[in-house]
């Protein structure tokens, strides 16, 4: 009788057993409204505050205190940063000088369009990169195919010329009895060279268009690419950072920027070689001479130098280095320092020997980045006139008495623009999920259900994960996918004893391998855009893309992955019992 549960026990249990379902009913609502879109994704990310408090599964004021977590303090402030590196057109003096250095041979062209994508992406916007991007890429392509036509119109002209005299001294009379046409150059046409010319023609832009559509997916590959380098590049990655810190508290801030950017950019790096070469090997075929510019003529060294001239042009537009442009790059030189500096892990960062106290860590990467977002808004953007000689003595000459204000680097109304407001509350939506999901009990329930995984081989159950998320990513929003992944995958890491950054990691890097369809990301929709790409040219580069990223992941995280991250090891901090539970 007294191993028999009492009624309250019963009771308990019944309640327990209610909020796991109701709180798996939000994330099923929620996930068929993020994937259909029913109302935009931000609106469906406030489901959490309406619904979790009215089903008992947490109050009102915990929901929303999940809103705005350290987390989201970090992408509001990153993206201040990014938004005066545009503002001030700092990002396409970087990109075109690096053109400029790179050349405009047709494979390192690609290359150089890439990695100057990915550079600019990893700390802005991918959507922005892209936007900035292309049109660049468009012009170049635009101006080297107008250079060819005018080399083969000409080098047509020269030899329609030589014929006309050949006829004149060697009259053929079968040849007068072929169908011709009238040329401006009183040469007569048959019908034949006609027909070749059209084909010659049509050859020409056929190519045009196939090197248009390679540049075109380069660039929006490389910016969802560049975006998993650093942990404020893309969204998924601070999902990533903010699941961890609200399902694993006691962390010891395993994930920061300096780890994460140790992991990823090798990975980044990995990744766009290797897309690169298949971009290469798809739009411009095997011919590597031809592709390098080795042995060029001087016909193709006349396009070059002409393409060479529009970015040089661009460039010269932009004029010379403006104070505003140079405080905002010490600055966001100095914001990266700080974050490696801050806990690089294998020494004490300054955080840690100025600012922890009894084990504590009081700084984080937000503070950090806040910090310099500040110092945008009080630095001005001009030299203030009483410590330029030149200017006081100007002004006192004209006696003007008004003081012109000047304005900072960064000033509110900029910053309200275009601040993704859509994406923090989305971040907001996806924190709330995973403390729901805990405080209802259902993230033990799936663990336990998904414990019999135990028996698969640990790289397997990694490789069927990434390509599920991959395949599942494009057809709805990347964060949505992490949000509500990575809390399924925490549970069922817990439940087989194995560490959850193995798992977590390579499927928030997947997440951002949305390469086949336009509707996948703004990149790939902006690049859709310009009219060169069909959706089967996207989905033929995208898919090969998406298994050999995959592919490039699982390589990073059982190669330095494992030794950065310790991988091996189940961690004390992971365990949700006890630490006896897995070892």
């Amino acid at each position: 009788m007294m191993s028999c549960p009492g009624p309250a026990h019963l009771q308990l249990r019944t309640w327990q057993q209610q909020a796991e379902a109701q709180c798996g009913y939000v994330i099923i609502l929620m996930a068929l409204f993020w994937c259909m879109e029913v109302l935009p994704l931000a609106v469906t990310a406030l489901f959490p505050v309406l619904l979790f408090p009215l089903m008992n599964i947490m109050d009102s004021t915990q929901v929303c205190m999940e809103y705005l977590k350290d987390t989201n303090m970090l992408f509001i402030g990153g993206l201040m940063v990014a938004i005066a590196v545009e503002h001030w057109n700092l990002h396409k003096r970087i990109a075109l000088r690096v053109l400029l250095v790179i050349g405009v041979r047709p494979a390192l062209l690609i290359m150089g369009f890439m990695v100057v994508t990915a550079f600019l992406s990893m700390w802005i916007s991918n959507t922005a990169t892209t936007a900035m991007m292309v049109p660049i890429s468009q012009a170049v392509l635009e101006q080297l195919h107008k250079s060819e036509q005018e080399k083969n119109s000409t080098e047509h002209v020269a030899e329609n010329i030589n014929k006309a005299f050949e006829l004149q001294e060697v009259p053929d009379k079968s040849a007068l009895s072929q169908e011709t046409q009238k040329q401006d150059n009183g040469y007569v046409l048959t019908v034949e060279e006609e027909e070749k010319l059209k084909t010659e023609k049509q050859l020409q832009e056929e190519k045009h268009l196939t090197f248009c559509k390679g540049m075109s997916l380069s660039v929006c590959y490389a910016a969802s690419i560049g975006g998993i380098a650093t942990l404020t590049g893309t969204t998924p990655n601070l999902v990533m950072k903010g699941q961890m810190d609200d399902l694993f508290p006691k962390n010891n801030n395993v994930v920061n920027f300096a780890s994460w950017f140790v992991f990823a950019f090798p990975t980044m790096l990995l990744l766009l070689i290797v897309s690169w070469v298949w971009l290469q090997i798809m739009f411009l075929g095997f011919d590597i001479r031809k592709n390098f510019g080795c042995g060029a003529n001087v016909a193709m060294q006349a396009k070059q130098r002409m393409a060479y001239g529009i970015i040089k042009d661009e460039h010269k537009k932009l004029g010379p280095m403006k104070f505003s442009e140079t405080a905002v790059t010490i600055l966001f030189i100095l914001l990266v320092v700080l974050w490696f500096t801050r806990d690089p892990g294998f020494m004490a960062g300054w955080a840690t020997n100025i600012f922890n106290q009894n084990g504590k860590s009081y700084v984080t990467d937000a503070t950090v980045v806040i910090f310099i977002s500040l110092l945008m808004f009080l630095i001005p953007s001009e030299i203030p006139i009483y410590l330029c000689r030149n200017r006081t003595q100007q002004a006192q000459q004209q006696g003007s008495r008004k003081i012109r204000v000047v304005p900072a680097l960064l000033d509110w109304k900029t910053v309200n623009q275009k601040m993704p407001w859509n994406i923090v509350i989305l971040l907001g939506g996806g924190f709330a999920l995973a403390k729901g999901s805990e405080e209802s009990g259902l993230s033990s329930w799936l663990g336990s259900k998904l414990a019999p995984l135990e028996n698969i081989s640990p790289p397997a159950i990694v490789l069927l994960l990434c390509l599920l998320i991959a395949t599942f990513t494009e057809c709805t929003s990347n964060v949505a996918t992490t949000t509500l992944f990575l809390p399924i995958l925490a549970s069922m890491s817990q439940a087989i004893c194995l560490n959850p950054l193995y798992v977590m990691l390579p499927c928030t890097l997947s997440a951002s391998l949305a390469f086949m369809l336009p509707v996948a990301t703004p990149p790939n929709a902006i690049a859709f855009s310009y009219g060169q790409l069909k959706v089967i040219d996207m989905a033929k580069a995208g898919s090969v893309l998406n298994i050999l990223g995959v592919l490039t992941i699982m390589l990073a995280i059982h190669t330095w992955g494992f030794s950065l991250f310790d991988l091996n090891h189940f961690p004390v901090w992971a365990n949700s019992t006890s630490p006896a539970a897995c070892k």
